[in-house]
């Protein structure tokens, strides 16, 4: 069977979900599957982060800015090399491709309400794209999967879709995210101290930045310690909305924002942090709360959409909306030794519960089963 993988962005220096997530499941097949032949389809970029090994064709196509570069560039390749099957891994897919097409649809938040202020350009881009191309692909493809339970039935109620064609397979974690004590001089490139509140926040609204801020703002009023801040990904300027905004002044000396963190470095940085805050309004996974919990740290998570799925119910879930309840959980972590042990423990048994291997070997039973259907 020659399989087609989408693959558009593993190239770029600063990969962000979606990317590691097909990353992983290609380097994965790649491991396990040494019978079919695999095409993987991305754009030049510096980071080669995979290479051809006897049966895995990593194919290089040019076509400029995304929505070009997958709606002519991605389907011409593929027809060129002459897959079988091809998966498309970022939500969306060409509108006119005639080879069986499996797509991974991570989310359906595109057809939520949502405030096209708080979004940046590209933000607003990506969700017109994604509402203009999915309800026109959704019927073509043989199978779609996403990434929890709660998506699952999301996707299942809100656009009609049988069950059977709806596929939930978890994604997994890096094998290298584990507690390592030796962490000094990695974390020492974000900050100078260890035993920090780690948060990775962006200017996306679904990742409840300004309410985790007023959180966090309570916290050092309330706390004898007062734990600086890590946050990665955010922009000064957005910060120093919030700060006016909120009237949170107080919170600007404790925080530091290094950027962008290197994936390599981030168990490091998990296994400083005394807790790692994932307070989003919304997710259809959350990859970061395994790959804290793996490292042995706390983690600080909502009862809303999928966490609660991938957290389990021992784990610290909080009301997003209530920045007390968000504030309350932080202290008791810091009061309580017994509870911040315990929380330790807990999520370190739940990371167990999922890989990267077994993401992939659904994945290739999947490719088989759809390959059989279109067969016969």
């Amino acid at each position: 069977m020659k399989i087609g993988i989408e693959a558009q962005r593993i190239f770029r220096k600063n990969k962000h979900g979606m990317d590691y997530v097909v990353l992983q499941e290609i380097i994965e097949l790649q491991k396990m599957d040494h019978h079919n032949e695999y095409f993987v389809f991305v754009a030049p970029g510096p980071d080669v982060c995979i290479s051809d090994s006897a049966n895995v064709h990593v194919i290089e196509i040019g076509g400029g800015f995304y929505p070009l570069w997958e709606q002519w560039s991605l389907p011409r390749a593929a027809r060129e090399t002459g897959v079988e099957l091809l998966h498309c891994t970022s939500n969306t897919a060409p509108i006119f491709c005639d080879i069986p097409l499996i797509l991974t649809l991570h989310d359906i938040i595109f057809l939520e309400p949502r405030d096209k202020n708080n979004r940046s350009l590209y933000q607003n881009m990506g969700w017109f794209y994604r509402r203009m191309v999915v309800p026109r692909i959704l019927r073509k493809c043989r199978r779609i999967i996403t990434v929890s339970e709660f998506e699952k039935n999301n996707i299942i109620e809100k656009l009609g879709l049988s069950e059977k064609v709806v596929k939930r397979i978890y994604n997994g974690y890096n094998e290298w995210f584990r507690h390592t004590e030796d962490h000094d001089s990695v974390f020492a490139k974000y900050i100078d101290e260890r035993g920090y509140l780690f948060f990775l926040g962006n200017t996306d609204p679904k990742k409840n930045t300004e309410r985790t801020l007023i959180a966090y703002s309570h916290y050092l009023e309330r706390s004898s310690v007062k734990r600086r801040l890590l946050m990665a990904d955010l922009d000064r300027q957005y910060l120093d909305d919030i700060i006016s905004r909120n009237h949170i002044e107080n919170i600007r000396e404790y925080i530091n924002m290094p950027g962008y963190i290197v994936n390599t470095d981030l168990p490091y940085v998990y296994s400083g942090a005394f807790a790692f805050l994932y307070t989003s309004l919304r997710e259809s996974f959350g990859i970061p709360l395994l790959e804290a919990m793996a490292c042995g740290t706390p983690v600080v998570t909502s009862n809303t959409s999928s966490m609660p799925e991938i957290a389990g119910p021992d784990a610290i879930l909080v009301n997003p909306q209530e920045t007390d309840d968000i504030c309350e959980q932080i202290i008791r972590l810091e009061n309580d030794k017994d509870f911040y042990e315990e929380q330790v423990e807990i999520g370190l048994k739940r990371a167990k519960l999922f890989s990267w291997e077994s993401t992939a070997e659904q994945l290739l039973a999947l490719y088989e089963t759809v390959y059989r259907e279109k067969k016969y």
